[in-house]
């Protein structure tokens, strides 16, 4: 008898679900309980030491993260170095001379791999780095899933791709983004907030200050004075992206967007008249549901495409495969 159309669609979308849904599910908050037991507190005063002598790579940190999910999800691939078989990720537009961090988790991985040997993955010794620097610098807290195994290779191709958006991204293609990688709108301001933390080099902004026309004239010209308008001039300049708190994981962010002081273009983007004037505004006034909202999406973000069971491996060393 013929397969009917309609329930060859409806039994594959389902086997579709069951293998998103399993990866995910293959991921736990206890998953090292026996394996490494000591796991978190192994990484969480490598973290402080680094943020305590530099603030600023708290958002490295969480920044690294957020680069690594984008990029065939949560793998561990950011941090591998080229290969003769393949280039990997670290020189791609959006992380040449820009992410950064790669060195603490070194650190943490030796220190994981002194006490549990072949047991943690780097994956997901970036996903726990981050979670500590947001907390570390007043942020909220939450239970990271673990259990991701380490990529065996990289995509240059795919992290230049725009799978991360660059800052000159229009909102369409900030939802459409995010959207990609499963993740709701209100997903996507949320964790746009991360920007309340960090610095952004003059090359991200220069066409914000000299260009767009709904940016506080003071704010513009208080930026300009160190990245001046020619290209080529004080690129590696930095400003904070929030100017109010920089150091502080607060919601002065999505203040100062309502001001016309966002940093970035694709951060100006979200109260512009849009779809997300509203999402903004209620984080300005509600630091709490930023705090909430903010976390349930690191954890959505954790779900992109973890390798789990048998797939990939566990590295010994983070910038190359065993």
């Amino acid at each position: 008898m013929a397969s009917h159309p309609i329930l060859v669609i409806v039994a594959t979308a389902f086997l579709t679900i069951l293998a998103w849904g399993s990866a995910s599910a293959q991921l736990s908050t206890n998953f090292y309980s026996k394996s490494c037991p000591n796991v978190l507190s192994t990484v969480k005063p490598v973290v402080q030491s680094a943020v305590s002598k530099e603030r600023r790579m708290g958002a490295s940190l969480l920044r690294l993260f957020f680069h690594d999910c984008f990029v065939n999800g949560c793998d561990g691939s950011i941090l591998l170095d080229d290969t003769s078989s393949f280039q990997g990720e670290k020189t791609a537009r959006p992380n040449n001379n820009s992410v950064r961090g790669y060195n603490v988790i070194d650190q943490i991985k030796s220190k994981v791999e002194s006490a549990c040997p072949g047991v943690v993955s780097c994956a997901d010794i970036v996903a726990i780095a981050a979670r500590d620097s947001v907390v570390l610098l007043g942020g909220p807290s939450w239970e990271v899933k673990l259990g991701r195994r380490d990529a065996r290779t990289a995509s240059f191709s795919v992290a230049n791709s725009g799978a991360i958006p660059p800052p000159s991204s229009t909102l369409a293609n900030l939802i459409s983004t995010f959207k990609a990688q499963g993740l709701s709108t209100r997903d996507m301001v949320a964790l746009s907030g991360s920007h309340t933390i960090g610095q952004s080099r003059c090359t991200s902004f220069r066409s914000r200050i000299y260009s767009d026309s709904n940016i506080d004239s003071s704010f513009a010209k208080t930026r300009q004075r160190k990245c001046p308008r020619t290209v080529g001039s004080g690129d590696s300049n930095l400003a904070p992206l929030d100017l109010q708190s920089p150091t502080a994981f607060d919601n002065a962010y999505f203040k100062n967007l309502i001001s016309n002081k966002g940093l970035l273009h694709s951060d100006q983007e979200l109260f512009n008249g849009g779809s997300t004037d509203s999402l903004v505004k209620k984080y300005s006034n509600n630091p709490k549901t930023f705090n909430s909202d903010f976390a349930s999406a690191m954890i959505k973000m954790g779900d992109i495409n973890p390798l789990t069971g048998s797939k990939g491996e566990i590295r010994k060393i983070c910038s190359k495969v065993n």
